[in-house]
């Protein structure tokens, strides 16, 4: 309440001040004209005076007299025509005497109202860092954070679930399966189970040892967060500081950086992040619909002015360059290329969608690539997304017949 009585009456001062200047009478403006007009008729008694004792003729007395008159005229003329210069701006100085009354008191609210947070204390600036240092370092775990987020059932086909209860069984059986692991929390994770793929992850992180790459620790914090519902907990962030200490440039560790410092009152650290990794990111790279919805957010909080740059389609297939140059390839390497188009393909079908043909062409490429069990991931997938357009499954069903997993 204070702070409001003290606003209040800083802004009725202010206001009384300038509306004191616009209203005030300009009395000013034909005092000129007004000293001129007393001039002369001093002059006038004066002159009766002299010509009464006999200093001056008669004559001479008419013409002195007729130049004073006629001054006077002039004088009492150019009177009329200030005053009705006057008479106007003032009611113009009225109107703007009210106009500036609302700009100044509305304005100042509203302006308040977006930045402003009545009841809090001046935030210094190290004060703010020390707070979001201590949020940061006292925020809850990934099992509190975990508790609290409702479970979501996912249909899927009959068929998959029971390959996946296999799967299970057989790893209980071999603890030791590295790419049994990798396959298990690929698959929870597209069940939805993301509590299961970040502890299949983990134990692949477990098996790997010094060999686990800055890829197998970013998709072990990718687990986690999504099993928080988006919150980077502290061990998300312990993951995501090792996949950066193995490689700084890694794309998904970047982005759940960014979210943590954004998520703990460091948007200016977010932004750093977050633009540095979206200027050098192709279109259909994961994280860049989920930068772009953000970005000029965490930018306005961070004081920075920023425009969001135009969105750039992603490719769809091989350029004319891309088979000009798989034409000189090897084997290998031709593979290689085809697998790297279809994880971009896949990145962005699972982040942006797409048509039933990409779909297709997705399942085809897994099916000659060998990847049966993605591509029966990504066909159960499909028959969810165009659950409503049978031409659509159609012609998807077909593709999965091609790659050997439909019927």
């Amino acid at each position: 309440m204070g702070f409001w009585i003290t606003s209040a009456s800083l802004s009725i001062l202010v206001l009384a001040l300038m509306l004191t200047a616009l209203l005030r009478r300009r009395e000013s403006v034909d005092a000129p004209a007004a000293h001129d007009m007393r001039v002369y008729r001093d002059q006038l008694k004066e002159l009766e005076r002299d010509l009464a004792r006999g200093v001056v003729r008669h004559d001479e007395a008419e013409r002195t007299k007729l130049e004073i008159s006629r001054r006077i005229l002039s004088a009492d003329k150019d009177a009329a025509g200030r005053d009705a210069a006057i008479k106007a701006p003032e009611k113009m100085s009225r109107f703007t005497a009210l106009l500036v009354s609302l700009v100044l008191l509305g304005g100042s609210y509203a302006l308040y109202h977006q930045l402003g947070a009545a009841g809090y204390p001046d935030l210094p600036l190290q004060a703010r860092l020390e707070n979001a240092a201590e949020a940061r370092a006292s925020r809850p775990d990934q099992a509190t954070v975990e508790s609290s987020v409702p479970a979501t059932a996912i249909p899927r086909d009959p068929q998959f679930v029971e390959l996946m209860v296999q799967l299970r069984s057989a790893l209980e059986r071999r603890p030791n399966d590295l790419e049994g692991f990798r396959l298990l929390a690929s698959n929870e994770a597209i069940m939805g189970n993301f509590e299961a793929a970040y502890r299949a992850q983990g134990r692949v992180l477990e098996l790997k040892g010094d060999s686990a790459t800055a890829d197998d620790y970013a998709k072990y914090a990718d687990f986690l967060v999504l099993a928080a519902g988006g919150y980077v907990s502290p061990e998300a962030e312990n993951a995501l500081m090792r996949s950066l200490q193995i490689d700084r440039e890694n794309g998904t560790a970047r982005y759940y950086s960014g979210l943590l410092f954004a998520q703990n009152g460091r948007p200016d650290l977010a932004f750093q992040f977050w633009r540095g990794l979206l200027d050098g990111s192709p279109p259909d790279a994961p994280w860049v619909p989920a930068i772009r919805a953000q970005i000029e957010d965490i930018a306005y909080l961070a004081g920075v002015k920023y425009t969001l740059p135009p969105k750039e389609s992603a490719p769809i297939g091989p350029s004319a360059a891309d088979v000009e140059a798989a034409q000189n390839m090897s084997v290998e390497e031709r593979t290689a290329m085809i697998r790297n188009m279809v994880e971009g393909l896949s990145a962005r079908l699972a982040s942006e969608g797409g048509t039933q043909s990409e779909w297709a062409r997705l399942i085809t490429a897994l099916g000659v690539l060998g990847e049966q069990d993605r591509a029966q991931a990504i066909w159960v997938d499909a028959q969810e997304v165009f659950a409503d357009s049978p031409a659509a499954l159609a012609e998807i069903g077909t593709a999965a017949k091609n790659a050997g997993i439909a019927e």
